[in-house]
C-alpha cells in the first residue's frame, strides 16, 4: 500500500511539471522488462517477428520511457513466446508478451487524467461495468415512470418523446467532451515522454506525412496482429489463428460505424433539419445497424479467445477490465438493435432508457478501461513509423 501511494505522489508531481520523468525509479514490472530485453538483445531471433524487436535493437539499454514504448507497441500475439528459448522453465525465464502486458497496464494509469483516477483502472472490472451500466438504466427507466406509464401506445420510433433531444444533448455532451479530453491528455503526456526521454539528441516527434500514413495504415489493418509470420496470433497454445485479428477487426470496425451512424444522425439533425426517427433505409440506420453486427460478432469472438487464452503469456489482473470493455460493448450493440427492432412497439421507452443506460455506462469508462490501448498503441506505432526513418546509424539510448 505505501509503495502505491508513493508511486501515485511521483506520478502526481510529474503531472505538475515538479519532477522530470526520467528521474523517476523504474518499477519492478519496468525492471523486469529492461532484464528481459537485454537477453533479448544478446539473442535477437525474434527480430522479424514486429515492431517491437526492430527497435528494441536500435537500444543499448532501456529507461522508463523506453520501456512504456515498447510496451504499447507490443500487440501480445504471443509468437516470441512460443519460439523463445529462453522462455520459463529455462532460468532466463524471458516471457516478453506477459512482462509487456504488465507495464501496458502500469502506464494506462501513469498517464491518466486526472492522475488520481488512475486507480479506476484496478478497479473498472466485469463488476463494476455491469452494476454501472443496470444502474443507470435502472435510473433512467424510474424516470420515465415517473412521467408516465412505462408500456406506452406506439410512438412510431419517435424516442424523442420520451427523452427530448435537448435533454439528450446536456447528458451526453459533457460526457463525450470529458471523454476527449482525458484521453487526449493522457496520450498528449506519453507522446511527450517517449519522444523526448527516451532517445538520445534526437527528438521523434517530428511527424512526416509518409510516417503517418504509415501508422495510420498499420492501426487500420492490424498489421501486428497477424502473429510473427503472418499467420495469425498464438491465443491458447503454439497453434497459429487468426480469429483473435478477425475478432478485433469486428469490433473496431462495428465501433466507428456505430460513431459514424452518430455522426451522420447529428449531421442531418442541425444541418439539414431532418429529424428522428430515421427510415429503415436511411444512411444513419443502415451504419448503425451493420455496426450493431459488428459489435455483437467482435466482442463475442474476444470473449471466447480472452476465456480460452495461455495464462502463460497474459497479465491475469487485466481480466478483470477486459470483460467489462468487452461486455459493455456487446451490450450496448444488443440494446440498441432490439431498440430498433421493437422502436415501434409499446416498449420503445424501457428499451431506450435500457440502451442509454448502457451507453452511458460505456461512455463513463472509456478513458479509464481497456479502450485506452487504442490510443497508446496507435501513438507508439506513430513513433516506429517515425523512428524506422532515422539514420541506421544512429544509437538510441534509454532516458
Amino acid at each position: 500500500m505505501q509503495q502505491l501511494e508513493a508511486l501515485a505522489q511521483e506520478a502526481a508531481a510529474l503531472a505538475r511539471g515538479e519532477l522530470a520523468f526520467s528521474a523517476l525509479p523504474l518499477t519492478p514490472n519496468e525492471q523486469e522488462v529492461a532484464r528481459q530485453l537485454q537477453i533479448c538483445n544478446a539473442c535477437r531471433y525474434c527480430e522479424g517477428f514486429c515492431a517491437v524487436f526492430p527497435a528494441m535493437t536500435r537500444r543499448l539499454e532501456f529507461g522508463k520511457a523506453d520501456i512504456h514504448y515498447l510496451a504499447n507497441l507490443c500487440h501480445n500475439c504471443g509468437a516470441c513466446y512460443h519460439a523463445c528459448q529462453y522462455a520459463p522453465p529455462h532460468e532466463f525465464a524471458v516471457n516478453v508478451p506477459q512482462s509487456m502486458a504488465q507495464v501496458r497496464a502500469q502506464t494506462y494509469a501513469d498517464y491518466a487524467w486526472p492522475s488520481a483516477f488512475g486507480a479506476l483502472y484496478k478497479r473498472n472490472g466485469l463488476t463494476v461495468a455491469l452494476a454501472l451500466a443496470g444502474g443507470l438504466a435502472l435510473f433512467l427507466v424510474l424516470a420515465v415512470m415517473m412521467q408516465g406509464s412505462l408500456l406506452h401506445a406506439p410512438l412510431a420510433g419517435n424516442f424523442y418523446a420520451i427523452f427530448p433531444h435537448n435533454l439528450l444533448v446536456s447528458m451526453f455532451l459533457p460526457i463525450f467532451s470529458f471523454v476527449v479530453l482525458a484521453l487526449a491528455l493522457g496520450v498528449r503526456q506519453f507522446w511527450k515522454n517517449v519522444t523526448t526521454q527516451g532517445v538520445a539528441n534526437q527528438n521523434t516527434g517530428q511527424i512526416s506525412s509518409s510516417a503517418a500514413a504509415e501508422a495510420s495504415a498499420d492501426v487500420i489493418k492490424l498489421k501486428y496482429l497477424g502473429g510473427g509470420h503472418g499467420e495469425g496470433c498464438n491465443n491458447e497454445d503454439d497453434a497459429w489463428t487468426l480469429w483473435r485479428k478477425r475478432a478485433h477487426h469486428a469490433t473496431f470496425y462495428g465501433f466507428m460505424l456505430c460513431f459514424a451512424s452518430t455522426s451522420v444522425a447529428t449531421i442531418y439533425h442541425y444541418f439539414f433539419k431532418l429529424q428522428a426517427p430515421y427510415a429503415l433505409t436511411s444512411l444513419p440506420v443502415l451504419l448503425g445497424t451493420v455496426g450493431g453486427i459488428g459489435l455483437l460478432i467482435g466482442p463475442a469472438g474476444l470473449l471466447w479467445l480472452n476465456l480460452r487464452r495461455d495464462p502463460n503469456t497474459a497479465d491475469l489482473t487485466q481480466k478483470p477490465m477486459d470483460l467489462g470493455f468487452i461486455a459493455l460493448l456487446f451490450l450496448t450493440s444488443l440494446t440498441g438493435l432490439a431498440l430498433m427492432i421493437w422502436r415501434d412497439t409499446s416498449f420503445l421507452a424501457l428499451l431506450l432508457a435500457v440502451h442509454l443506460g448502457v451507453v452511458m455506462a460505456l461512455f463513463v469508462t472509456l478513458p479509464y478501461g481497456k479502450f485506452a490501448h487504442g490510443i497508446f498503441r496507435s501513438a507508439a506505432l506513430l513513433k516506429w513509423a517515425i523512428e524506422k526513418r532515422l539514420p541506421t546509424n544512429l544509437k538510441l539510448g534509454g532516458d
